[in-house]
Protein backbone atom coordinates (compact mmCIF):
# COMPACT_ATOMS: atom_id res chain seq x y z
CA UNK A 1 0.00 0.00 0.00
CA UNK A 2 1.31 3.40 -0.76
CA UNK A 3 0.79 6.27 1.58
CA UNK A 4 2.25 9.65 2.20
CA UNK A 5 2.92 12.62 4.37
CA UNK A 6 1.00 12.93 7.53
CA UNK A 7 -1.96 14.53 5.86
CA UNK A 8 -1.76 13.28 2.37
CA UNK A 9 -1.22 10.23 0.39
CA UNK A 10 1.41 8.84 -1.82
CA UNK A 11 2.06 6.48 -4.58
CA UNK A 12 2.14 2.79 -4.90
CA UNK A 13 0.90 0.20 -7.10
CA UNK A 14 0.72 -1.98 -9.89
CA UNK A 15 1.35 -1.57 -13.43
CA UNK A 16 0.81 -3.24 -16.66
CA UNK A 17 3.55 -5.62 -17.19
CA UNK A 18 6.16 -6.54 -19.62
CA UNK A 19 5.54 -9.55 -21.73
CA UNK A 20 8.22 -10.62 -24.13
CA UNK A 21 8.08 -14.06 -25.58
CA UNK A 22 5.85 -17.07 -25.79
CA UNK A 23 8.42 -19.21 -23.99
CA UNK A 24 9.47 -17.86 -20.64
CA UNK A 25 11.77 -15.49 -18.84
CA UNK A 26 12.49 -14.87 -15.18
CA UNK A 27 8.96 -14.86 -13.89
CA UNK A 28 6.59 -15.35 -16.78
CA UNK A 29 6.81 -12.44 -19.22
CA UNK A 30 9.93 -11.03 -17.56
CA UNK A 31 8.04 -8.86 -15.09
CA UNK A 32 6.20 -9.15 -11.79
CA UNK A 33 2.74 -8.12 -10.64
CA UNK A 34 4.03 -5.10 -8.70
CA UNK A 35 5.39 -1.98 -10.39
CA UNK A 36 8.82 -1.69 -8.81
CA UNK A 37 9.79 1.84 -7.87
CA UNK A 38 6.28 3.23 -7.52
CA UNK A 39 6.78 4.05 -3.82
CA UNK A 40 8.81 6.92 -2.46
CA UNK A 41 8.33 9.69 0.08
CA UNK A 42 6.59 8.84 3.38
CA UNK A 43 5.63 5.39 2.14
CA UNK A 44 5.36 4.03 5.70
CA UNK A 45 3.07 6.80 6.98
CA UNK A 46 -0.64 6.06 6.80
CA UNK A 47 -2.63 9.30 6.32
CA UNK A 48 -5.30 10.38 8.82
CA UNK A 49 -8.80 8.86 8.71
CA UNK A 50 -10.59 9.82 5.52
CA UNK A 51 -10.80 8.96 1.82
CA UNK A 52 -8.12 9.60 -0.82
CA UNK A 53 -7.72 9.25 -4.57
CA UNK A 54 -4.33 8.76 -6.22
CA UNK A 55 -3.45 8.79 -9.91
CA UNK A 56 -0.18 7.01 -10.78
CA UNK A 57 1.14 7.77 -14.24
CA UNK A 58 4.21 5.94 -15.50
CA UNK A 59 6.25 5.36 -18.63
CA UNK A 60 8.86 2.60 -18.97
CA UNK A 61 11.13 1.81 -21.91
CA UNK A 62 13.92 -0.70 -22.43
CA UNK A 63 16.00 -1.72 -25.45
CA UNK A 64 17.88 -4.52 -23.75
CA UNK A 65 16.92 -7.80 -22.14
CA UNK A 66 19.66 -8.82 -19.71
CA UNK A 67 20.16 -12.47 -20.60
CA UNK A 68 22.75 -14.67 -22.29
CA UNK A 69 19.95 -16.23 -24.37
CA UNK A 70 20.40 -15.05 -28.02
CA UNK A 71 16.61 -15.07 -28.47
CA UNK A 72 16.57 -11.69 -26.70
CA UNK A 73 19.39 -9.99 -28.63
CA UNK A 74 16.92 -7.85 -30.61
CA UNK A 75 14.53 -6.54 -27.99
CA UNK A 76 12.56 -3.38 -27.25
CA UNK A 77 9.60 -2.71 -24.99
CA UNK A 78 7.67 0.38 -23.88
CA UNK A 79 4.81 0.59 -21.41
CA UNK A 80 2.61 3.54 -20.46
CA UNK A 81 0.09 3.14 -17.65
CA UNK A 82 -2.34 5.09 -15.51
CA UNK A 83 -3.42 3.53 -12.25
CA UNK A 84 -6.26 4.94 -10.16
CA UNK A 85 -6.21 4.05 -6.50
CA UNK A 86 -8.96 4.64 -3.95
CA UNK A 87 -7.99 4.53 -0.27
CA UNK A 88 -10.15 4.70 2.83
CA UNK A 89 -8.56 5.07 6.26
CA UNK A 90 -10.97 4.33 9.11
CA UNK A 91 -10.92 5.50 12.72
CA UNK A 92 -11.12 1.86 13.84
CA UNK A 93 -8.10 0.50 15.72
CA UNK A 94 -6.47 -2.91 15.22
CA UNK A 95 -3.45 -3.88 17.33
CA UNK A 96 -3.10 -0.23 18.27
CA UNK A 97 -2.99 1.05 14.67
CA UNK A 98 -5.50 2.53 12.23
CA UNK A 99 -7.29 0.12 9.88
CA UNK A 100 -7.34 1.07 6.18
CA UNK A 101 -8.32 -0.52 2.85
CA UNK A 102 -7.65 0.27 -0.80
CA UNK A 103 -8.23 -0.85 -4.41
CA UNK A 104 -6.60 -0.19 -7.80
CA UNK A 105 -7.88 0.11 -11.37
CA UNK A 106 -5.14 -0.18 -14.04
CA UNK A 107 -5.19 0.95 -17.69
CA UNK A 108 -2.08 0.31 -19.78
CA UNK A 109 -0.56 0.43 -23.25
CA UNK A 110 2.24 -2.04 -24.08
CA UNK A 111 4.46 -2.26 -27.17
CA UNK A 112 6.88 -5.20 -27.57
CA UNK A 113 9.36 -5.52 -30.45
CA UNK A 114 11.44 -8.69 -30.84
CA UNK A 115 12.78 -7.86 -34.30
CA UNK A 116 12.49 -11.01 -36.41
CA UNK A 117 10.55 -12.56 -33.54
CA UNK A 118 7.62 -10.21 -34.13
CA UNK A 119 6.10 -7.03 -32.78
CA UNK A 120 2.81 -6.36 -31.00
CA UNK A 121 1.00 -3.40 -29.49
CA UNK A 122 -1.89 -3.89 -27.06
CA UNK A 123 -3.88 -1.71 -24.68
CA UNK A 124 -6.53 -2.43 -22.10
CA UNK A 125 -7.47 -2.89 -18.47
CA UNK A 126 -5.02 -4.61 -16.14
CA UNK A 127 -5.43 -6.90 -13.16
CA UNK A 128 -7.53 -5.77 -10.18
CA UNK A 129 -5.63 -5.18 -6.93
CA UNK A 130 -7.05 -4.68 -3.46
CA UNK A 131 -6.26 -4.93 0.22
CA UNK A 132 -9.03 -5.34 2.80
CA UNK A 133 -6.57 -5.01 5.67
CA UNK A 134 -3.81 -2.47 6.15
CA UNK A 135 -2.71 -1.16 9.55
CA UNK A 136 -0.66 1.96 10.24
CA UNK A 137 1.14 3.06 13.41
CA UNK A 138 2.86 6.31 14.43
CA UNK A 139 5.36 7.05 17.20
CA UNK A 140 7.20 10.38 17.14
CA UNK A 141 9.47 10.50 14.08
CA UNK A 142 8.64 6.90 13.14
CA UNK A 143 5.76 5.50 11.09
CA UNK A 144 5.00 1.87 10.19
CA UNK A 145 2.57 0.14 7.85
CA UNK A 146 1.67 -3.54 7.37
CA UNK A 147 -0.74 -4.95 4.77
CA UNK A 148 -1.50 -7.79 2.38
CA UNK A 149 -2.26 -6.89 -1.25
CA UNK A 150 -4.16 -9.32 -3.48
CA UNK A 151 -3.74 -9.33 -7.29
CA UNK A 152 -6.61 -10.94 -9.21
CA UNK A 153 -6.27 -12.08 -12.87
CA UNK A 154 -8.97 -9.84 -14.35
CA UNK A 155 -6.83 -8.01 -16.94
CA UNK A 156 -6.62 -8.53 -20.69
CA UNK A 157 -4.61 -11.68 -21.42
CA UNK A 158 -3.91 -14.06 -24.31
CA UNK A 159 -1.39 -16.86 -23.88
CA UNK A 160 -0.32 -16.51 -27.55
CA UNK A 161 0.28 -12.75 -27.36
CA UNK A 162 3.67 -11.06 -27.13
CA UNK A 163 2.23 -8.14 -25.14
CA UNK A 164 -0.21 -8.67 -22.29
CA UNK A 165 -1.86 -6.28 -19.85
CA UNK A 166 -2.93 -8.92 -17.30
CA UNK A 167 -0.82 -11.74 -15.86
CA UNK A 168 -3.53 -14.44 -15.63
CA UNK A 169 -2.58 -15.65 -12.16
CA UNK A 170 -3.18 -14.69 -8.54
CA UNK A 171 -0.45 -13.03 -6.46
CA UNK A 172 -0.52 -12.56 -2.69
CA UNK A 173 1.80 -9.80 -1.47
CA UNK A 174 2.39 -9.25 2.26
CA UNK A 175 4.28 -6.03 2.87
CA UNK A 176 5.87 -3.92 5.58
CA UNK A 177 6.83 -0.25 5.20
CA UNK A 178 8.42 2.29 7.49
CA UNK A 179 9.27 5.98 7.42
CA UNK A 180 11.64 7.97 9.59
CA UNK A 181 11.36 11.76 9.29
CA UNK A 182 12.87 14.12 11.83
CA UNK A 183 12.03 17.78 12.57
CA UNK A 184 15.00 18.92 10.45
CA UNK A 185 13.26 17.43 7.38
CA UNK A 186 15.52 14.42 6.81
CA UNK A 187 13.65 11.31 5.73
CA UNK A 188 14.36 7.67 5.01
CA UNK A 189 11.53 5.43 3.84
CA UNK A 190 11.38 1.84 2.65
CA UNK A 191 8.62 -0.55 1.61
CA UNK A 192 9.50 -4.27 1.51
CA UNK A 193 7.27 -6.85 -0.23
CA UNK A 194 7.18 -10.59 -0.76
CA UNK A 195 5.20 -11.89 -3.76
CA UNK A 196 3.80 -15.41 -3.65
CA UNK A 197 2.72 -16.26 -7.21
CA UNK A 198 0.22 -18.95 -8.19
CA UNK A 199 0.14 -20.91 -11.44
CA UNK A 200 -0.98 -19.52 -14.78
CA UNK A 201 -3.35 -22.34 -15.74
CA UNK A 202 -3.36 -21.38 -19.44
CA UNK A 203 0.40 -21.88 -19.81
CA UNK A 204 1.10 -24.29 -16.93
CA UNK A 205 3.73 -21.82 -15.75
CA UNK A 206 4.33 -20.82 -12.14
CA UNK A 207 6.51 -17.76 -11.66
CA UNK A 208 8.97 -17.91 -8.77
CA UNK A 209 8.41 -15.94 -5.57
CA UNK A 210 9.85 -12.43 -5.40
CA UNK A 211 11.37 -10.21 -2.72
CA UNK A 212 11.65 -6.51 -3.50
CA UNK A 213 11.85 -3.11 -1.82
CA UNK A 214 11.28 0.53 -2.79
CA UNK A 215 13.25 3.18 -0.88
CA UNK A 216 14.13 6.87 -0.73
CA UNK A 217 16.51 9.12 1.24
CA UNK A 218 15.34 12.74 1.15
CA UNK A 219 15.41 16.27 2.56
CA UNK A 220 12.23 18.35 2.95
CA UNK A 221 12.13 22.15 2.60
CA UNK A 222 8.70 23.51 3.50
CA UNK A 223 6.21 22.08 1.01
CA UNK A 224 9.01 20.64 -1.16
CA UNK A 225 11.09 17.51 -0.81
CA UNK A 226 13.96 16.14 -2.92
CA UNK A 227 15.85 12.89 -2.68
CA UNK A 228 17.46 9.84 -4.22
CA UNK A 229 15.48 6.63 -4.40
CA UNK A 230 14.79 3.49 -6.31
CA UNK A 231 14.26 -0.20 -5.77
CA UNK A 232 15.98 -3.53 -5.36
CA UNK A 233 14.41 -6.71 -6.75
CA UNK A 234 15.38 -10.37 -6.33
CA UNK A 235 13.54 -13.49 -7.44
CA UNK A 236 14.07 -15.88 -4.54
CA UNK A 237 12.73 -19.10 -6.05
CA UNK A 238 12.91 -20.42 -9.60
CA UNK A 239 10.07 -20.68 -12.07
CA UNK A 240 8.37 -24.06 -12.33
CA UNK A 241 5.66 -25.99 -14.14
CA UNK A 242 5.41 -27.63 -17.55
CA UNK A 243 5.56 -24.25 -19.31
CA UNK A 244 8.80 -23.12 -17.66
CA UNK A 245 11.00 -24.45 -20.45
CA UNK A 246 14.05 -22.43 -19.37
CA UNK A 247 14.02 -23.95 -15.88
CA UNK A 248 15.33 -22.15 -12.81
CA UNK A 249 15.66 -18.75 -14.49
CA UNK A 250 15.81 -16.24 -11.62
CA UNK A 251 15.72 -12.50 -12.23
CA UNK A 252 17.12 -9.51 -10.38
CA UNK A 253 17.36 -5.73 -10.83
CA UNK A 254 18.32 -2.53 -9.04
CA UNK A 255 17.36 1.05 -9.92
CA UNK A 256 18.28 4.52 -8.67
CA UNK A 257 17.34 8.07 -9.57
CA UNK A 258 16.17 11.52 -8.40
CA UNK A 259 12.77 12.16 -6.84
CA UNK A 260 10.76 15.21 -5.80
CA UNK A 261 7.53 15.90 -3.96
CA UNK A 262 5.36 18.99 -3.51
CA UNK A 263 2.31 19.40 -1.29
CA UNK A 264 -0.14 22.31 -1.59
CA UNK A 265 -1.86 24.04 1.31
CA UNK A 266 -5.06 22.13 0.45
CA UNK A 267 -3.30 18.77 0.81
CA UNK A 268 -2.88 17.88 -2.88
CA UNK A 269 0.43 16.05 -3.32
CA UNK A 270 2.49 15.71 -6.52
CA UNK A 271 5.47 13.38 -6.84
CA UNK A 272 7.86 12.80 -9.71
CA UNK A 273 10.71 10.33 -10.08
CA UNK A 274 13.07 8.80 -12.61
CA UNK A 275 14.77 5.41 -12.10
CA UNK A 276 17.65 3.98 -14.12
CA UNK A 277 18.01 0.18 -13.92
CA UNK A 278 21.35 -1.63 -13.49
CA UNK A 279 22.65 -4.95 -12.11
CA UNK A 280 19.85 -6.61 -14.11
CA UNK A 281 19.62 -10.31 -14.87
CA UNK A 282 16.95 -12.18 -16.85
CA UNK A 283 14.71 -9.10 -17.13
CA UNK A 284 14.33 -6.00 -19.32
CA UNK A 285 16.81 -3.21 -18.47
CA UNK A 286 15.75 0.38 -19.04
CA UNK A 287 14.42 3.53 -17.40
CA UNK A 288 11.14 4.51 -15.76
CA UNK A 289 9.37 7.84 -15.17
CA UNK A 290 6.60 8.44 -12.62
CA UNK A 291 4.25 11.39 -12.08
CA UNK A 292 1.76 10.75 -9.28
CA UNK A 293 -0.99 12.99 -7.94
CA UNK A 294 -2.81 12.35 -4.62
CA UNK A 295 -6.00 14.16 -3.61
CA UNK A 296 -7.75 14.07 -0.21
CA UNK A 297 -11.50 13.76 -0.79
Amino acid sequence: MCIFPSRHLLSVTVLALLACTRSALATEGGGGAYANGSEGFMTGALPPPGSYLVSYNTYYSADRFASSNPAFDDFKVSTAATILRAIHVTDKRILGGNWAMHAFLVAADVDVDLGAGGRQHRAGIGDFIFSPLAIGWHAGNWHWLAAVDVYLPTGRYDKDALANIGRNYVTLEPLFAFTYRNPQGYEFSMKTMFDHNYENTDTRYRSGNELHADFVAAKHFGNWGVGIGGYSYRQVSGDSGAGAVLGDFKGRATALGPQFTYTTASGLNVQGRYQHEFDVRNRPEGGKFWLNVAIPL
